[in-house]
């Protein structure tokens, strides 16, 4: 079971070229990219999502990539003519107003936008391998960080769950007598309302057969240890299981819920209201795996 919850970073370094790519991942719905990469490596958005892709599977991941070129060939300088000769022309209009042209070759390359400095084109093949390299590196590092928050949500679930179960178990104690003191509450109350008339003992044993058979939890109780047994065994599968965890938390709130419905005790409505709040806990916890 995984987090998507990580951190992740690593760095590809050859002839004169580095990159670096870091990753940081919380919980979403799907797989979903923020990239924070340099203008020269635009052309290799796809490559580096498909290279994260195979191995985090779920999550926001934001990528911050770097990318540093040490090469000799890595920069080339951009004489701009067309400006330089506008210059010389500026410089012929002012010279003709009496004022001496002594303008250095010196002095035109200090001028303005006469020489920029630019990246020259680099090799895309071996930036790109660089990219992917650092990416798959980041990627199985962030991986085992998930890993490592996922052991510790799976713990947290388990206790949570046999607080559930726990709870159930009292829940059903307590309402194997709920049949009976409905009997006891009837009787006595029907025993109040007809005095000395006779208490017809048949219709007493429908009624209190008809209210059983309404606030039997028996079938609910079932379900509701077979949903826990199933999400903790759904726990230990590997791959994407997030999803599948949530749906075993919907079910175990549904069966919780008709409990709490069919029951009419007040210590029952407590321990209800308990496993509600276990229940919360796990959804919170749940939202956070792969």
């Amino acid at each position: 079971m995984k987090s998507m919850t990580g951190y992740g970073s690593a760095s590809a370094s050859s002839d004169g070229r580095e990159i670096t790519v870091e990753l940081k991942s919380v919980n979403h719905r799907f797989l979903d990219f923020n990239l924070h990469i340099p203008r020269v490596l635009t052309f290799a958005e796809d490559a580096l999502r498909k290279a994260i892709a195979e191995t985090v599977v779920r999550g926001h991941v934001e990528v911050n990539v770097t990318y540093r070129n040490t090469r000799e060939d890595a920069k080339e300088l951009a004489v701009d003519t067309g400006l330089i000769e506008r210059y010389r022309e500026a410089f012929g209009t002012i010279s003709a107003m009496g004022f001496e042209n002594n303008v250095r070759l010196t002095d035109v390359i200090r001028l303005p936008d006469v020489i920029t400095i630019l990246p020259a084109q680099d090799d895309q093949d071996a930036v790109l391998s660089l990219l992917v390299q650092a990416a798959r590196e980041a990627a199985r590092e962030l991986d085992r960080t998930r890993c490592a928050e996922g052991e510790k949500i799976g713990r947290d679930l388990q206790i949570k769950l046999q607080n559930i179960r726990t709870l159930a178990e009292q829940i059903e104690e307590l309402s194997a007598s709920n049949a009976q003191d409905y009997a006891q509450r009837l009787n006595k109350r029907l025993e109040e309302l007809l005095g000395d008339n006779r208490l017809d003992e048949q219709r007493l044993h429908q009624e209190v057969a008809i209210f059983a058979d309404r606030i039997a939890i028996d079938e609910e109780l079932v379900r509701l240890d077979t949903h826990i047994q199933n999400m903790s065994d759904y726990m230990n599968l590997p791959g994407e299981i997030g999803k599948k965890l949530d749906f075993f938390i919907q079910e175990l709130n549904r069966e919780v819920n008709t409990i709490g419905s069919k029951s009419a005790q007040a210590d029952i409505a407590k321990l209800v209201v308990a496993a509600k709040c276990e229940i919360e806990k796990l959804r919170e916890q749940v939202q956070n795996i792969e």
